[in-house]
């Protein structure tokens, strides 16, 4: 970025950087440029268009390079952000967790609706950023959450976005392989998981801003990418309640492939919830005591 000198204002540093993001392959330099200068510069983005003219400082330009670089080697905004929206909560998002996507917020949404305003016990599995035990809890002061992760770096980052969204009280974290170190006792009215599902051929096609960034561990799911879900299919029905529900997210065609499997394991106790995109997103199972009555 050696064309961008100190008195450069806010508009000709974004219409550079634009056209050099641009050539290094970025899908959307423009967003990506006004993202990232915004947060350098403590602006929210719609602010950046009434100071165009506002020149940088010195140390604003190189805070703003070392960003660009980052961004044109394909890392993600939200890592070189620290931040990510989630649920319209504001989450603290780095490489050790999965970056938070909108299609999630359908098990929240789901979950919420489930829960009503009773007070209801979930399992988070797989909890990353805590993106969804923090916005259940943070709805809803009735609802505890025990989320877990296999990852210490990311039960960490999930315990300081409960501390920021003030819900620690209401979330117990712990490092644990699913269901692992619990007690086969159906504890849980509600069982969530945004699970691994990303086949091992889907991989390779990934961008590489998801391929060499993020946490591969919270993508691969094996061969088929069900590895992870068949261990939850297979696990759950100890720790949930008998008009409990799960809810757990699958990728793109899985609930063709899983259909039959589940009718025979669940018979009619099943579902599958389509997102905004009409893609079955949310395979929803419900526990053994239900009755077909809603």
């Amino acid at each position: 970025m050696q064309a961008i000198e100190e008195q450069w204002t806010v508009l000709k540093v974004i219409q550079w950087t634009t056209g050099y993001l641009k050539s290094k392959g970025c899908e959307q330099p423009r967003a990506d440029a006004e993202v990232l200068l915004a947060h350098v510069l403590g602006m929210e983005r719609v602010q950046l268009y009434l100071n165009f003219d506002r020149p940088l400082s010195g140390e604003e330009l190189a805070r703003y390079r070392g960003f660009i670089r980052r961004r044109s080697v394909c890392e993600p905004t939200q890592y070189i952000t620290g931040r990510q929206e989630f649920w319209s909560l504001d989450f603290e998002v780095a490489s050790p967790v999965l970056i938070p996507r909108p299609e999630t917020e359908l098990i929240v949404e789901k979950a919420l609706e489930i829960a009503q305003n009773k007070p209801v016990l979930v399992l988070d599995l797989g909890t990353g950023s805590g993106a969804i035990a923090v916005s259940l809890a943070h709805e809803r002061e009735t609802i505890k959450v025990v989320a877990v992760d296999k990852s210490w770096p990311a039960i960490e980052i999930a315990r300081r976005n409960a501390q920021t969204h003030g819900v620690e009280g209401q979330i117990f974290f712990t490092v644990m392989d699913l269901f692992e170190a619990l007690c086969d006792r159906p504890v849980f009215d509600i069982i969530v998981s945004n699970p691994p599902y990303i086949s091992d051929a889907e991989f390779l096609d990934l961008a590489p801003q998801i391929a060499n960034y993020e946490p591969s561990l919270a993508l691969r799911g094996g061969s088929e990418g069900l590895c992870v879900i068949n261990r939850i299919l297979e696990g759950f029905e100890s720790h949930l309640k008998p008009e409990g529900s799960l809810l757990m997210e699958i990728g793109l065609g899985q609930a063709q492939i899983l259909e039959a499997a589940v009718w025979d394991l669940f018979a009619q106790r099943f579902e599958f919830i389509e997102d905004y995109s009409s893609i079955q997103r949310v395979l929803h199972v419900r526990g053994k005591g239900y009755s077909g009555n809603g």
